[in-house]
């Protein structure tokens, strides 16, 4: 089975409100064979920037130990506590000296994801494989095309190219971006 291209989002939570939206959308995103939830963890940064980490599925406490490893072998994490942790920066120094030669970040894409979660917050880590983009991906491929670069575009961006008013893309901006305007 082909996967599909495998994707980290970190969403921030200053003071997390959560009440099952998340989950539901996510698993009608999985019903519909859309994307996959291949991983998650919950991590909260407490004022002093100690980390509390913590999995995010349905999994049994043996699966969600072999599974966690896979963001936390990216991100240096792991979920059984300090030694989770060790486990976890192993696995993310193995992954980076990889068999093959290619680290997980290489320098110039360097991204310290824990880092960038601001003190007494939390953030949500969500490795996703994105099952829509498997034909469109071996499309491309098969015309002997390739990736060179992909990201979020910024709602403010979107106003110039006429896709969104300047109002319908403050209002997205500030949405995506409310935490940190507060902090």
């Amino acid at each position: 089975m082909a996967i599909g291209p495998v994707q980290l989002i970190v969403l921030g939570f200053e003071h997390p409100e959560f009440h099952g939206e998340i989950i539901a959308e996510l698993e009608r995103l999985k019903e519909s064979d859309t994307v996959r939830v291949i991983d998650a963890l919950a991590v909260h940064k407490d004022a002093d920037g100690e980390i509390e980490v913590a999995h995010l599925s349905t999994l049994s406490k043996d699966e969600a130990i072999e599974v966690g490893s896979m963001v936390g072998a990216l991100v240096g994490l792991g979920i059984e506590g300090e030694e989770g942790m060790i486990a976890g920066a192993e696995a993310g120094a193995a992954a980076a000296a990889g068999g093959n030669g290619v680290s997980v970040f290489s320098d110039d894409d360097a991204w310290d994801v824990i880092e960038e979660i601001p003190n007494d917050s939390a953030a949500a880590l969500v490795l996703i494989e994105h099952h829509w983009a498997v034909p469109l991906r071996d499309a491309i491929a098969r015309a002997g095309g390739f990736r060179i670069s992909d990201g979020f575009i910024s709602p403010l961006d979107l106003v110039e190219i006429g896709l969104v008013s300047s109002e319908e893309a403050q209002e997205l901006h500030r949405l995506e971006t409310q935490a940190q305007q507060t902090a």
